[in-house]
């Protein structure tokens, strides 16, 4: 059989959407040795295409990390089926706070040199030697404490639209950067517990032993993470100590934990906790925007973008090609939107340098 999938998006999404049944997501991760790494992705390819599962999971000699949905009818069969591997046994699954069943509309499954990328040499320090598991209701409890203090170990555009109240963000577009961010501004002769908090938990494992290493002692982390803590506090009827929403890494890019929408559009201000992708090709940034500014740019982050993909699909590729071969080290489409980022400054980055290209480009 194909060991990949070759659909195009709009084929596989046509035919998600034509599905009779439901699909359930969920997440999982575990750090373990694969000395074969290609193998054991082939044969997990080969298994979860039997039962139809989707999803993105990297598969690195460290272990494995997973984001999926699966028909419902197929669920059993799944958890099941991974006691069959190797260091997979028993492994605990987190289900999604809100499911549609449309998360990923196709099977990818990546072989990495990690699971999770942190930028740092991979004996720098030893990543089994991990900060203490808290529980859900542990960590409501110490979460706000005068002897805790919590810290958000996502990028700046995750924790933008949701976070615990008082946590310490890093304003930081990777996770190495959130490594080291976070490492600075902590003082490891401080005696109050170090609280880590993530999405599902997997970038906590490698943050603490990163603390730990550097010196801190009182290290302690959010098991499950954000997913488990929101399942627990619906579950108990518990006041929400985390605001706003859950970034998640799938088509949803998001799901609501205590309904407040925390954050603003950025274009024009109003309040919006909806991420997207610019529609531009050469640009899909990803950034906040409200309906109402989706639909005056096209679902694009700027004018320029907007200018764009109204050209003819030939002038597109023409305009692409020229800007590729004049400002292929130019960082302008290479960074990442900005908290503050607003139309006004997008026009001083872009406009003259749209106007000149806009113009050779009729040339042409």
């Amino acid at each position: 059989m194909e060991l990949y999938n070759k659909l195009s998006r709009e084929e596989a999404i046509r035919r998600l959407n034509q599905e009779p049944f439901t699909r359930r997501t969920f997440s999982f991760y575990r750090y373990f040795r694969i000395p074969e790494p290609q193998e054991f992705r082939d044969a997990l390819f080969i298994a979860w295409s039997e039962l139809n599962c989707f999803g993105r999971i990297y598969i690195a000699c460290e272990g494995i990390n997973a984001q999926m949905s699966i028909p419902e009818h197929h669920l059993n069969t799944f958890l099941s089926g991974l006691n069959k591997f190797k260091g997979m046994e028993k492994m605990p699954v987190k289900f999604a706070v809100e499911d549609d069943g449309k998360s990923f509309y196709k099977l990818t499954i990546k072989v990495r040199p990690k699971i999770v990328a942190d930028g740092l040499d991979e004996n720098e320090y030893d990543v089994t030697n991990v900060g203490t598991h808290l529980s859900a209701f542990e960590f409501h409890q110490l979460a706000g404490n005068s002897d805790s203090v919590v810290i958000d170990m996502r990028n700046h555009y995750e924790s933008e639209i949701g976070r615990f109240v008082n946590a310490y963000c890093p304003d930081v577009d990777t996770f190495r950067e959130a490594i080291i961010d976070v490492a600075g501004k902590l003082d490891n002769k401080d005696n109050r517990k170090i609280l880590l908090y993530c999405t599902g938990g997997i970038r906590c494992e490698k943050a603490s032993a990163y603390l730990k290493h550097r010196g801190f002692e009182n290290v302690y982390q959010l098991h499950g993470g954000i997913i488990e803590y929101a399942r627990f506090i619906k579950r108990k009827k518990l006041p929400s100590k985390f605001i706003g929403k859950n970034f998640v890494f799938d088509n949803r890019l998001g799901e609501i934990i205590d309904g407040q929408v925390i954050s603003y559009c950025h274009q024009c201000g109003r309040h919006c906790d909806t991420h997207t992708n610019c529609a531009d090709d050469d640009c899909h940034l990803l950034f906040i925007q409200c309906d109402e500014c989706k639909e005056r740019y096209n679902g694009c982050c700027s004018k320029d973008c907007k200018k764009i993909i109204a050209l003819p699909k030939e002038d597109q590729k023409k305009y692409r090609q020229l800007r590729h071969q004049k400002y292929a080290e130019s960082k302008i489409f290479k960074s990442r939107l900005r908290k503050d980022i607003s139309e006004k400054i997008r026009t001083e980055h872009y406009s003259g340098v749209m106007q000149m290209e806009m113009e050779e480009l009729r040339r042409i």
